[in-house]
C-alpha cells in the first residue's frame, strides 16, 4: 500500500503554558537528537479530543491540572517521512490528524513529573513561543509554525 493510501491518526496535542507566557517542551527518551515537543497522543475509541488531551497531559507529565485557553481551529496533520512509516505506529498511518489546545498550568510547576509508570521524556523545559519550531523534527515543523500563529 502506497504512504498516500495510508489513513492519518487521529491525536490530540497541549501546548501548556506556565503563568510567565513560555511553554512547556520534553526530549522523548526514545531520540537520541535534539528533538523537543510539546504532549500528544492518541484519541482512544470512546474520547473526545478534550478528553484525550486532558489524559495525554496527565499521562506524560504527570498532571492535567490546566485551564483550556483555546482550541485549535482546525484538524492540523503532519506526514511522517516515508522511512518512519513502516516504524511508527506499525504502518498503519501516514502521520497524524491532530486537534491541539493551548492549556495555562494551574499550579506551580512542582506538580510536573515525567517519570511517571510509561515515562516517554526524558527531560524537560520551558521556552518562548517563538522558539517551538526550531526545536521540533523538521517534518513537523510546518504544524509548530501553524500553531505558533494562532496560539501566539
Amino acid at each position: 500500500m502506497a504512504r498516500t493510501d495510508l489513513p492519518y491518526r487521529k491525536g490530540v496535542g497541549i501546548m501548556l503554558f506556565n503563568h510567565d507566557g513560555l511553554v512547556f517542551v520534553a526530549k522523548r527518551i526514545d531520540m537520541t537528537s535534539e528533538a523537543w515537543q510539546m504532549p500528544q497522543g492518541g484519541i482512544d475509541a470512546d474520547e473526545d479530543a478534550r478528553t484525550a488531551a486532558m489524559r495525554e497531559l496527565k499521562e506524560e507529565i504527570g498532571t492535567n491540572d490546566a485551564m483550556v485557553l483555546a482550541e485549535s481551529s482546525d484538524w492540523l496533520r503532519y506526514d511522517l517521512p516515508d522511512e518512519l512509516v513502516p516504524i511508527i505506529w506499525k504502518g498503519q498511518y501516514r502521520g497524524q490528524e491532530q486537534k491541539w489546545f493551548a492549556m495555562r498550568l494551574n499550579g506551580d510547576e512542582s506538580i510536573i513529573n515525567i517519570e511517571g509508570e510509561h515515562a516517554e521524556f526524558s527531560e524537560w523545559k520551558w521556552v518562548p513561543i517563538d522558539t517551538l519550531p526550531s526545536l521540533i523534527v523538521p517534518f513537523k515543523r510546518p504544524l509548530y509554525e501553524t500553531l505558533v500563529a494562532e496560539f501566539g
